[in-house]
């Protein structure tokens, strides 16, 4: 299995605490964010990583070069910022079958032999969650098919979009897209034409796109 990971962003709001370095490469106890994804992924036995890169992305280069950890490691790289839908359609000309997708900036240690497409053309991870008001959650039927995205609000209990989803190899065959688009506006849209479906997990989550939970992972709690 190949995994893509999104490894464009700016990391904006970590600019008081990271200065020009892409946001995947922020350090954790002297290594980068994405060499603790690289780990979690050799263990789940992905042996090629495609980074869609595109702000300094020679840092990232030259730090993972064509292998790391003895996985593969490929480069689909972006000339001007591309979105993070750009960046997976991208990217998804270096692979020939269905692949796992990863945001650069999220930890979230499940098994991933629990992912299934069916018949649907996306499979997301979705994070159980208490008491939160800083993500958008998912609603399911009991069949595990998504019936709706909601806005952020406060909610007792949910679920969130983990930032990891395994989609089919045609999951933007028979839609008109810009070059440059959202992925998770995409999915918003589409996601009864995709049969998008999820699966729930209660296993460790971490974002590190504020400073306050990027101190948080560098605590010894993984």
């Amino acid at each position: 299995m190949k995994a893509i990971i999104l490894c464009g962003g700016l990391g904006t709001r970590l600019k008081s605490v990271i200065k020009d370095i892409p946001k995947p490469m922020a350090p954790i106890n002297n290594k980068p964010f994405l060499e603790f994804i690289f780990s979690y992924l050799k263990k789940q036995k992905i042996d090629e990583i495609i980074l869609a890169v595109s702000y300094k992305y020679e840092i990232i280069q030259e730090y993972f070069k064509d292998e790391f950890l003895d996985i593969k490691v490929r480069y689909s790289i972006e000339k001007e910022p591309l979105g993070t839908g750009g960046a997976i359609k991208q990217a998804l000309e270096l692979v020939k079958e269905d692949c796992l997708v990863f945001n650069g900036d999220t930890f979230f240690d499940i098994n991933l032999a629990k992912m299934k497409l069916d018949k649907s053309k996306i499979c997301l991870a979705l994070k159980k969650m208490n008491d939160f008001d800083r993500y958008g959650s998912v609603e399911l039927d009991k069949m595990g098919n998504i019936t709706s995205f909601k806005e952020k609000q406060y909610l007792k209990q949910g679920f969130i979009n983990g930032g990891i989803y395994l989609i089919s190899k045609d999951i933007f065959e028979g839609f008109i897209l810009e070059e440059k688009f959202s992925f998770e506006e995409f999915l918003q849209e589409n996601y009864k034409n995709l049969k998008a479906r999820a699966e729930i997990f209660e296993d460790y989550f971490i974002d590190i796109g504020i400073p306050e939970d990027y101190y948080n992972f560098k605590r010894p709690i993984v």
